[in-house]
């Protein structure tokens, strides 16, 4: 995906947080990709379920981490951000529901 001064590189979906890789112009800044890419997606997810926009004032919080991966290769941030959600999978308790 590429939109206006960046590039989304790979991105994964947690239940309460996002995982970008993201390329940015230096012009653009990193607050600004950030900025629009948060305007636009609660703008989509507001169109699509129309609920969001009288039970929550924001979708997401101004806050927001930031990390540089400098010379680290691409493909292994790729496969770390692919690697969350299973992740994440292992973390959670498995239910111990037994069947009668």
């Amino acid at each position: 995906m590429v939109y206006y001064d960046r590039e989304i590189i790979e991105l994964e979906i947690m239940p309460d947080h996002v995982h970008l890789l993201i390329e940015v112009d230096p012009q653009f800044g990193i607050n600004q990709a950030v900025r629009s890419i948060k305007g636009y997606s609660s703008h989509e997810l507001r169109s699509v379920f129309p609920s969001l926009k009288t039970r929550l004032p924001t979708l997401w919080t101004n806050s927001y981490f930031v990390s540089t991966v400098g010379g680290a290769p691409l493909e292994i941030i790729k496969q770390y951000i692919e690697n969350q959600e299973t992740s994440e999978r292992r973390k959670k308790p498995r239910s111990t529901r037994q069947d009668s």
